[in-house]
């Protein structure tokens, strides 16, 4: 893996993987337990996400609470060019770890978010992806992105609770 990277609070990773996918990750110290963390980004991830990423919507398909198997829809707009897909939950353990897989054509995604406690009152947020065939040119973008992302649960999450 190559070294990590530090600016602002997150450590962001970056690594090729084999089958031409790329593993990009970002993370950040919240001053709030695990609990709190977890119930912002995993529980309440159709209503929150979009305010952390304006650049996507998420509509959910059923009125039944997140968990393994839930699917919800997800529409992006960067820079003008509209991208509509679905988002799987593959994993769901509360309080440590939500995956998802990303079906935003022509791609699949494998992202993820990974909470650790780091004391009672602060927990260490990772949210990542799987990317494939990542365009060389698109690298800083994707982690300038998630850096962003990171920064902004931060921020919400420390501001309202």
């Amino acid at each position: 893996m190559d070294q990590p990277n530090q600016h602002d609070g997150c450590v962001r990773y970056f690594q090729a993987l084999d089958g031409g996918k790329v593993k990009l990750e970002a993370s950040t110290v919240i001053d709030r337990p695990v609990a709190t963390v977890w119930e912002f980004y995993a529980v309440n991830h159709v209503q929150n996400h979009p305010r952390w990423d304006s650049t996507i919507e998420l509509e959910a398909i059923s009125d039944e609470p997140i968990r393994v198997g839930t699917v919800i829809k997800r529409r992006t707009n960067r820079g003008g060019r509209i991208t509509d897909g679905t988002m799987e939950v593959t994993e769901f353990e509360p309080d440590r770890t939500m995956r998802v897989r990303i079906h935003d054509r022509p791609m699949t995604i494998d992202g993820w978010a990974l909470l650790e406690a780091t004391s009672d009152n602060a927990t260490k947020l990772t949210i990542g992806g799987d990317i494939p065939n990542l365009d060389p040119s698109m690298e800083d973008v994707i982690r300038q992105l998630m850096q962003r992302s990171a920064k902004n649960i931060k921020s919400l999450i420390e501001s309202e609770t």
